[in-house]
C-alpha cells in the first residue's frame, strides 16, 4: 500500500484513455487522457470549452488524477493491487461507484466514501482475492451499460489488464512483507540461556576458580563432563515443567 503504485496505474489507465476524443454517443462527451470537460471545469473551477480539453497537458492530468481519484479513493492506504484496480474503476466509472464496489466487495457499509473502516476491511482481506472481486464487479456492471455493444470489448480488455497489474503488485507486496516478516522475527527457536552450553561451562568454570580461592581441590572435576550432565538435567526438568504446565492449561480450558 504505497503511493509509488500510483505511477503503475496511470500508465495502465492512460494505455486505454489515449489522447483527445469526442464520441458522438460517449456521455462525456469531449475528453482527454480519460479527463471529461465536467471533471476539468470541475479542478479549474470555472467553465471550460471543448479546446480547453484538448490543450489539456500531461502533467495536469497527473495532478487531476492523483488529487481527484487517487487521494479521494484511498490509494496511498489501501493494498498494493487493490490501489490500482479502484483508482482505474474510479477514472472509468466515478468515484463514487469505485467506492462502493470496493466497499460491497469488503463488506463496508457502501457510502461512497473510503474512510478509516473501509480500509481496515479491505486491509484485512488477501489483495489478490479483493482484486478479483472487484474486476468481476466491473465486468457485471459495464456488461449491462447500453452502449456495450460499441466499447464493451475495449472495455473487458482494460479490466483484464487492471486485473493482471493488480495481481502481479498485490503478489509483489505480499512477498515483501513476507521478507520483512522473516528478516525482523525474533529467533524463536534460539536456545534459551539454560539451554546454552556456553553459559553453564562459563558458570561451572567459574564456580571451580572460587572453589580453589577457597582451598578446594577441583582439579579432579571433568567440566566437560559435569556440563553434559547439567545440560541433560536441565533439558529433563524442562520437559517435565512443559508437560505439567501442558496438563495443567487442559484442564483449566476444560
Amino acid at each position: 500500500m504505497s503511493t509509488r503504485n500510483f505511477a503503475s496505474g496511470l500508465a495502465m489507465t492512460l494505455q486505454f484513455e489515449g489522447g483527445f476524443a469526442n464520441h458522438p454517443i460517449d456521455p462525456g462527451g469531449a475528453t482527454k487522457y480519460g479527463i471529461t470537460r465536467k471533471v476539468l471545469a470541475e479542478w479549474r473551477g470555472r467553465s471550460v470549452s471543448i479546446a480547453d480539453v484538448r490543450a489539456l497537458t500531461r502533467s495536469e492530468v497527473e495532478a487531476i488524477y492523483r488529487r481527484l481519484y487517487w487521494e479521494t479513493v484511498g490509494g496511498d492506504e489501501l493494498p498494493g493491487g487493490v490501489d490500482v484496480a479502484v483508482f482505474d474503476l474510479a477514472v472509468n466509472s466515478g468515484v463514487g461507484r469505485a467506492s462502493r464496489t470496493l466497499q460491497q466487495a469488503v463488506g463496508a457499509v457502501p457510502d461512497g466514501i473510503v474512510g478509516v473502516d473501509t480500509v481496515r476491511a479491505a486491509r484485512a482481506l488477501p489483495a489478490d482475492a479483493l482484486v478479483r472481486l472487484i474486476c468481476t464487479a466491473r465486468r457485471s456492471f459495464l456488461q449491462k451499460l447500453r452502449i456495450f455493444p460499441t466499447f464493451g470489448r475495449g472495455w473487458l480488455r482494460r479490466v483484464d489488464a487492471i486485473e493482471a497489474l493488480g495481481l502481479s503488485l498485490a503478489g509483489r507486496e505480499t512477498v515483501q512483507s513476507k521478507t520483512a516478516k522473516k528478516e525482523t522475527m525474533p529467533m524463536l527457536l534460539t536456545k534459551t540461556m539454560l539451554e546454552s552450553r556456553t553459559v553453564w561451562a562459563n558458570l561451572i568454570g567459574l564456580a571451580a576458580l572460587v572453589g580453589d580461592v577457597w582451598g578446594l581441590n577441583t582439579g579432579a572435576i571433568d567440566q566437560s563432563a559435569l556440563v553434559d550432565a547439567v545440560l541433560k538435567v536441565t533439558s529433563g526438568l524442562s520437559f517435565v515443567a512443559s508437560t505439567v504446565f501442558r496438563i495443567r492449561a487442559t484442564r483449566l480450558i476444560g
